[in-house]
């Protein structure tokens, strides 16, 4: 049937050609009278024929419209009432104005007209306050796939329980691959005789088998100290709920034989290239080891980490020749530079100060000039006292630059080594990250999530005490071309004793090694004690915030100062220190303002609780005993709310960073 548009391209045409007949009729009836009637008569005849078959489609389309209207407004009725989606209309108070079947049958309701949706679904409330367009949300055992349409307060709902089912099981099934490592295996089994380390390795298999077997593992040794497991993230999600116990049970049952064995697993999960699961997996593992092992590192393909474990201190795993190697190392990138730039953490501490100075003196022995950059208005007042003290030598002093003149300085050929820190937010001055591409790392912070890109070397031991320590250790395998100044050993010195409490945590025999190298060359433990001096007002200071401990959980307590107080970071870690020598006490907290209007947390333990996951959950960091972190814009009591949540966290649920 022609459309309306195409009896319109018909009709006006006849029309046209009707008009030019009649006019050459009336001029033929002028002439001759009998032809013209003819053909009046004729033309006529055709207009009646014309506007019969104009009135005859005329109905017909009209018929063929009414069915057409009839049908869509049958099917959009259909639609409405009978197809499975769910609609609804509400009013401003949440009350239900009208819903279609569908949605009232997963109710197991005959109406929901009139009902409250905080009666009916309070979860969709929210959703409607806060204006958000679309939702999966849980109705009575069911996904649905809420769309709000705000300005004429409707809802849309479509079911995708099925579909939502079938992500779950797609993403529970997705493989995920392990590495297992025995911690200091080697160590262990260095002196032992062939039927006891037989009998250490079939306990050690034994042990894991079991722990795979019941978890539905798969599980192959491939070296003396290596294993692999493959399963899914269902499994794992099962592990991570169990906060991986194999790391205890291995611990505990191999102490029991006096061979205290640890485990490290890096896992790889979240993608579907099994070579990529692969790399995750030897990263995740290189990260646990990092951090001083005894504990499993998850990398999520968001670049997170989650952690469990880490609930001993790292062990001694290294030797005097890696110090050697790394010291030959760090010599040959010195020859190789043009100078040589030092640079700690913000705020710097003894131990950065003092690990720095230990540098300097590597370069020097390498006859290579070197700088220490330092803001010296971002220090605290030990290490005013000693700068005060090295200002008295002119040399020393001199090399001492500010961040611009760094900068400044720098040339492509330049060595940047960075010390007491391993994070580009924590340095002095990130833009010399940048200016300068040879970076070595030197660090005895457990390694965390953030970590300098792409340097040269890295000399990282979470079980030393101090950088100073191992800046100690490496000054003795350097060229013997300038003696070690008494400023410098002191300066060594004084890193190591306040990251020891003066001996007294993480202390190993080679921290007592070094310590015993700097005092032959002079280092003075009576100036020692002069820098670590403290004012009175400082002391008070300290003894009101403890005026407010508390205990949170069982041997756990926090202490906030007051919200008009501000102090320093060295004061907020005394307070730590002081707390943790309190009976019953096994980590301690503290929270105060500090004056570039950071709140910081100081966070120490004595080894029952991790305090570095805690305060990496508060993207903080330090060591299983001792830790801290700085937070902005927020107030002390969110910032104490927080603590508490981390703290829970921690006790309860997985260690996430």
């Amino acid at each position: 049937m022609p459309s309306y548009l195409e009896r319109r391209q018909i009709r006006y045409p006849l029309y046209g050609l009707i008009a030019v007949i009649l006019v050459l009729l009336g001029i033929l009836s002028y002439y001759n009278m009998i032809a013209g009637g003819i053909g009046y008569l004729l033309t006529g005849l055709l207009i009646y024929f014309i506007f019969q078959m104009n009135y005859k489609m005329k109905k017909e389309t009209e018929a063929y419209i009414s069915t057409l209207s009839y049908r869509v407004k049958k099917v959009g009725e259909e639609a409405l009432m009978e197809m499975p989606i769910g609609i609804m209309l509400i009013n401003d108070d949440y009350y239900i104005e009208w819903t279609n079947p569908f949605i009232s049958s997963c109710f197991h309701e005959d109406t929901l007209v009139g009902r409250s949706l905080y009666d009916v679904a309070d979860t969709l409330v929210p959703l409607i306050k806060q204006e958000v367009e679309t939702e999966i949300i849980t109705l009575n055992d069911r996904k649905f796939r809420v769309i709000h349409k705000s300005e004429e307060r409707l809802l849309y709902f479509f079911d995708v329980t099925e579909q939502t089912e079938i992500e779950k099981m797609y993403h529970d099934e997705r493989t995920v691959i392990s590495i297992i490592y025995l911690d200091n295996y080697d160590e262990l089994t260095q002196g032992m005789d062939d039927q006891t380390k037989s009998s250490l390795n079939n306990l050690v298999t034994s042990i894991l088998n079991k722990w795979a077997t019941n978890n539905g593992v798969f599980l192959k040794r491939v070296s003396s100290e290596r294993f692999i497991g493959v399963f899914n993230e269902h499994i794992l999600h099962l592990l991570e709920k169990g906060k991986f116990s194999i790391l205890d049970e291995v611990r505990e049952t191999t102490s029991k034989q006096n061979v205290p064995l640890t485990l490290s697993v890096g896992v790889g999960t979240g993608v579907s290239s099994l070579p990529e699961l692969g790399s995750q997996a030897q990263s995740s593992l290189d990260l646990a080891l990092g951090r001083g092992g005894d504990q499993v590192a998850i990398k999520l393909p968001n670049g997170k980490v989650k952690f469990y474990g880490g609930k001993t201190n790292p062990v001694e795993k290294r030797t005097r020749v890696r110090a050697r190697v790394i010291s030959h190392a760090l010599k040959e990138l010195i020859i190789e530079s043009d100078k040589v730039m030092i640079m700690g953490h913000k705020n710097p501490d003894m131990d950065a100060i003092g690990s720095a100075i230990g540098i300097l003196k590597v370069a020097q022995m390498n006859n290579r000039e070197g700088f220490i950059v330092v803001n010296k208005q971002e220090i605290d007042t030990g290490v005013r006292r000693m700068m005060e003290e090295i200002r008295h030598n002119e040399d020393l002093y001199g090399r001492f630059i500010s961040p611009e003149q760094a900068y400044e300085i720098a040339s492509d050929d330049t060595l940047l080594v960075v010390v007491d820190t391993h994070k580009p937010s924590m340095v002095i001055d990130e833009r010399l990250l940048h200016r300068i591409e040879n970076v070595v790392v030197i660090d005895h912070h457990r390694r965390g999530e953030e970590f300098l890109k792409n340097p040269l070397l890295v000399y990282m031991e979470p079980y030393a005490s101090s950088t100073a320590e191992l800046v100690t250790e490496l000054l003795e395998y350097q060229p013997k071309n300038g003696k070690i100044q008494m400023l410098e050993a002191t300066a060594l010195l004084a890193g190591i004793i306040v990251d020891t409490k003066s001996f007294t945590l993480r202390t190993g025999s080679r921290t007592f090694d070094a310590a015993s190298y700097l005092r032959s060359h002079g280092a003075d433990t009576v100036l020692v004690q002069r820098f670590l001096k403290e004012d009175v007002t400082t002391y008070i200071k300290r003894a009101r915030i403890i005026e407010n401990v508390y205990f949170y959980r069982d041997g756990i307590v926090i202490a906030r100062a007051d919200e008009e107080e501000e102090c320093d970071q060295v004061l907020i870690a005394q307070a730590a220190d002081t707390l943790l020598t309190m009976d019953g006490v096994s980590a301690s907290f503290v929270i105060s303002k500090r004056a570039d209007n950071l709140i910081g947390i100081s966070a120490r333990s004595l080894g029952e609780v991790n305090v570095q996951v805690i305060m990496e959950h508060l993207e903080g960091g330090g060591h299983l005993t001792n830790a801290a972190t700085q937070l902005q814009n927020i107030s002390l009591g969110e910032a104490e709310y927080m603590l508490k949540s981390a703290i829970d966290d921690y006790l309860e649920g997985g260690n996430k960073e």
